[in-house]
Formats: C-alpha cells, structure tokens, sequence
C-alpha cells in the first residue's frame, strides 16, 4: 500500500547505530526519507556527508530535528539560538522543509523569554524552513512530578506557526493525542510515529504496540489530505541484532503505510487547501 503522505525513518531510530546505518536502512525497507537526529555523530552534523549520503542510498533528507536534547547541548555551539539556525542551513541546504525543536527547558530562561519571537526572526530568515515545535512532557521521578521546560510541555498552550505531534510523548504526558492534534489544527505539520503504554515515561515503541491512537490518528491525517510528513521514532537500542532492529523498522513502516492508506476523512493535520497560519 502506498500513500501520498511521506513516512521518514528518523535517524535516532537506529541508535547506537551511527546517522549513515539510517540512509542504509531506509533504503533497504523503502522509506522515503530521512528525518536527521543532530546530535554527536559528526555525519549528522555535516550537510556535505548527508547529502553524499542521500545521493548514494537514493534517500532524500525530508526533516532535520534541531540538537535540543540535554546531551546535544554542545553541539555546534551552547547557544540554542546558533544551534537552530545552523539547524536551518542544513536543511535549506538539503532541501528538508522542516525543522523539528523542542520548548526551551525550564532553565533557559533567556532562550525562552524570547523562543516565540526569535523563532519567527528565524522564519523570516530562512523562509523555505519551517519551525515545528514539538510536544514535550513531564518528567516523574520517587512519586513526584515536575515539568523540564518553559512555559511547559504543551507548545498550543502558546501557540506557534507550526507543530510536531510526539504520540510516545502523548503517552509520557498521558494526554489525548487526538485531542492535541485537534488543538495544532492546520499547524500541524509533522508527526514523530512511535508508541506508548501511558506509564508515564517516554518509550517510543513499535506503532501497535501500545495503547495510543496510532492508527486513528494516521487515518484522519490521509482523510484531510495532510500535507507534512510522518517520521517513524521507534526505539530499538534494545534490539538483540540488526536482524531484530530491522524487524522492527519494517513493521513500523509497514503499519504507517497501511493506515495512511485507509482514508478516514476526521479532522487532524495541515490539508491541502488550508490557509497558512497567521503569523
């Protein structure tokens, strides 16, 4: 089954697979592209290497997911404004159309004073690049909770130009996907496919695996005639081989193409003759 709805294979998918086993990858299972993890692995860091990459596996760079993780927060550079648009040459430079950040944490209180503002400096700046915030989620620790970024883990409670919608994370903050995708509206313009079991923690299974609304919510994206991408984040660290690792990626890729293929005609994601959001 095919779909006009592109499905990305995230380079975090693979690790600790390096950034060039995810080209490899993705064009054995036939993804239709690749959604680049910035983080340590110089390759991930390096559009000359990423675009060598793509050229000889044939797989085009679709996405590029800014270093926002606690363990990237050297790369390129400690300020976050350098590290976003660096973030946005590489994918101006590769043709990706999207740029996936998080919120600021909670104690980037200068970053976060001016996140909603900066991003739109940096959208007026690199106007072929989208800026989609992503939905984030509290972190519970010996029976407490706690919220590790600023104003908080929901970005609509702000509201941005564009948005990416996490359902593992859906599933850490237990929160209504369907209900948060509603909420983006036509600004959603990206999804992190993976799945979760609601205990509260961030666990990227396998879609199917879990209990969120995976396929509902990929049913309603093809009924609207989304216009953005979907990206497989699975975790498979765990996996025992790249016999089981790949197992898994083609299930996933199998289970997003399935259900982008059965129309479902309901209401989430950015559609074809939707107005651009206001800016």
């Amino acid at each position: 089954m095919t779909s006009a709805v592109p499905v990305l294979l995230s380079s975090s998918s693979v690790f600790p697979e390096p950034t060039a086993a995810a080209f490899e990858l993705a064009a054995a299972l036939g993804y239709d592209g690749i959604e680049v993890m910035v983080w340590t692995d110089a390759v991930s860091q390096d559009a000359g290497a990423l675009r060598g990459l793509a050229a000889h596996y044939g797989v085009p760079v679709l996405a590029v997911h800014a270093p926002c993780l606690l363990v990237t927060q050297r790369v390129w550079s400690s300020d976050p404004w350098e590290r976003l648009r660096r973030s946005a040459v590489l994918a101006e430079t590769l043709g990706a159309p999207t740029v996936v950040v998080h919120p600021p944490f909670s104690w980037q209180r200068d970053y976060a004073r001016t996140f909603a503002d900066g991003l739109r400096t940096l959208r007026d700046a690199h106007p072929q690049v989208r800026f989609a915030v992503e939905n984030m989620f509290p972190v519970r620790m010996a029976g407490r909770e706690f919220v590790p970024y600023q104003p908080g883990w929901d970005p609509t409670e702000v509201g941005y130009d564009a948005y990416t919608l996490d359902l593992s994370h859906c599933a850490a903050s237990r929160a209504d996907a369907l209900a948060l995708a509603d909420a983006m509206g036509d600004r959603l313009e990206h999804v992190h496919l993976g799945d979760g079991s609601g205990l509260g923690r961030d666990e990227h299974l396998v879609p199917g695996r879990g209990n969120q609304p995976c396929g509902e919510l990929l049913g309603a994206l093809a009924g609207n005639a989304f216009q953005g991408a979907v990206a497989v984040e699975v975790a498979t660290r765990g996996a025992r081989s790249r016999t089981v690792r790949e197992a898994d990626l083609r299930e996933s890729l199998a289970f997003a193409r399935r259900h982008l293929a059965a129309v479902d005609g309901g209401s989430p994601g950015r559609s074809a003759t939707a107005d651009q959001p206001a800016s």
